[in-house]
């Protein structure tokens, strides 16, 4: 049985719950209460699983805090003896527009805490990203707040839409691949 390990990069914790920062969290979230698979706190997160067609999806929420995700990452990797190109791991990008998606196989971490942590950890810039876009609509030096702040009535509105498609986008990685989901939905 092929195994997957679906990392949702966010921070512990209530007063982070609905940030922008938390986008990886809210998806794993909401693919958990959509499939009714719970999360269940166990060594350096928490962990839930779900099966789909002869493949093993383990969904990682690293209770590490964003900017120390890697060693959750590394651990799990290694324990469950998953391969680095079966690893997704879910981020927010201020690059992108709100609700946009890019998926890629490498790149640096521009300047994400999460992403350096990880790339640091697993020693490669080599492993899947799924970059989900929260815009850079904050004035100069508002950066910090902006991404640790709650979504608008707007964004909330739509959010759901993209969830949706981000349910769509893991099931796909799993049973098609990193390159024809690439080709699938990144641009749409």
């Amino acid at each position: 049985m092929k195994k997957f390990l679906i990392v949702g990069l966010g921070n512990i914790g209530a007063e982070y719950s609905h940030t922008r920062h938390n986008i990886g969290f809210k998806v794993l979230d909401y693919f958990a209460n959509k499939e009714a698979i719970t999360f269940e706190t166990q060594k350096l997160g928490a962990i839930a699983t779900y099966k789909l067609k002869g493949r093993t999806f383990i969904f990682l929420k690293p209770n590490t805090y964003m900017n120390l995700s890697g060693k959750a990452i590394l651990y799990w990797l290694t324990k469950e003896k998953i391969p680095l190109e079966n690893l997704l791991v879910i981020t927010d990008d201020l690059n992108l527009p709100f609700g946009s998606i890019r998926l890629k196989t490498k790149g640096s971490a521009g300047g994400h805490n999460g992403l350096k942590d990880t790339q640091d950890k697993l020693n490669t810039s080599q492993y899947n990203r799924f970059r989900f876009g929260i815009s850079d609509a904050f004035g100069k030096g508002k950066q910090v707040d902006y991404v640790l702040g709650e979504w608008t009535d707007t964004e909330n509105i739509e959010l759901n839409e993209r969830l949706e498609k981000s349910i769509e986008i893991i099931k796909s990685f799993g049973l098609a691949g990193i390159n024809n989901t690439m080709n699938s939905f990144n641009g749409k």
